[in-house]
Parts: structure tokens; C-alpha cells; sequence
């Protein structure tokens, strides 16, 4: 059992907390007949509208066929829909529509509620201590990412970039 300056149980911690709040808003939101990758797909254009597909893909961990098919459901319910991207032809941003209100309203109100559950017992003063916690945590390991990556050469936090090739002769 970890202990509270014991540092060995954080990821599996997060990892764990992390899987079972899904699993909580899974059974909240299983009256909107959606899949868990829709709801993650629309609450990420929730805080990021007009990302292109193949950071979405990379942001839900799927393969960017798997997110294609995903998109053409989720635009053929009439929740989303995509633009040409100006910068780049071959990609296109994804936005949601004024359709996808009513569900992006239920999906907050449920969220709450499964925060609320989450959390229940712990003081305010706690609740935001957690969330500074968490803030900095991610911050170091974006930046942490970022730097690796650049060291690589192949990508950036939310945008694939070209390997840089080394020319010959």
C-alpha cells in the first residue's frame, strides 16, 4: 500500500483513477447512445474546435482510419463537421455543429455529476489543490515531450511534423 510521500504508486494511481472515471461516465452517458471513443472525440473539439483529424487521432490514441470512420458517424449524426484545412489541402478541421448542443449539454451535466462523485468528501480547498497538482504535473510532461521530441526530430505535442532527412552528398 503506498503511502501518502510514497511517489512509487502515482502513474498506476493516475492510470486507475483515470480508467474508472471513464467507466463512470460510460454508465451516466449510456442513455446518449454513445461509445466512449464519440464521447472522448467530442469533448476534445468541446476544448479544441477546428484541430485537424490527425491530432485528434493522436490525442485519442487510435489509428487515423479508425478516427476517419469515427468522424464520418459523428458527421453523418449531424454533431460534426468538417472544413478544408487553409494550410494544408490533404487535412481537414473538425468542428461540431449546433446540433451537437443538446448532447454536449447532457455530456456536461453528467461529467459534473461524476466529478461530484469523484470527489465527494474532499473539501474545496482540496478539490483545487488537486487540480494545480494535476496542472503542473501535465505541464512538466508536455514539456518534457515536447523536448524529446524536438531532440528527434518528428513530432510536437499536437502536431505531427516531416522527420528531418539528411541529404546526401
Amino acid at each position: 500500500m503506498a503511502t501518502a510521500g510514497d511517489t512509487t504508486g502515482v502513474g498506476y494511481l493516475l492510470v486507475d483513477v483515470s480508467r474508472l472515471l471513464r467507466r463512470d461516465f460510460d454508465r451516466r452517458v449510456r442513455g446518449l447512445a454513445l461509445t466512449q471513443v464519440q464521447w472522448r472525440a467530442i469533448a476534445h473539439l468541446l476544448r479544441e474546435e477546428g484541430i485537424n483529424q490527425t491530432v485528434l487521432a493522436e490525442r485519442l490514441e487510435v489509428a487515423p482510419i479508425t478516427l476517419g470512420r469515427l468522424i464520418d458517424r459523428l458527421e453523418a449524426a449531424g454533431w460534426v463537421r468538417r472544413e478544408a484545412d487553409p494550410a494544408d489541402r490533404r487535412a481537414s478541421l473538425l468542428f461540431l455543429t449546433q446540433k451537437a448542443g443538446p448532447i454536449v449539454d447532457q455530456m456536461r451535466a453528467h461529467a459534473s455529476e461524476a466529478l461530484d462523485a469523484a470527489m465527494a468528501g474532499l473539501p474545496s480547498a482540496a478539490r483545487r489543490q488537486l487540480v494545480k497538482a494535476l496542472e503542473r504535473i501535465k505541464e512538466n510532461l508536455a514539456a518534457a515531450d515536447a523536448a524529446a521530441n524536438a531532440s528527434e526530430g518528428t513530432y510536437t505535442y499536437g502536431r505531427r511534423k516531416e522527420p528531418q532527412r539528411r541529404r546526401a552528398g
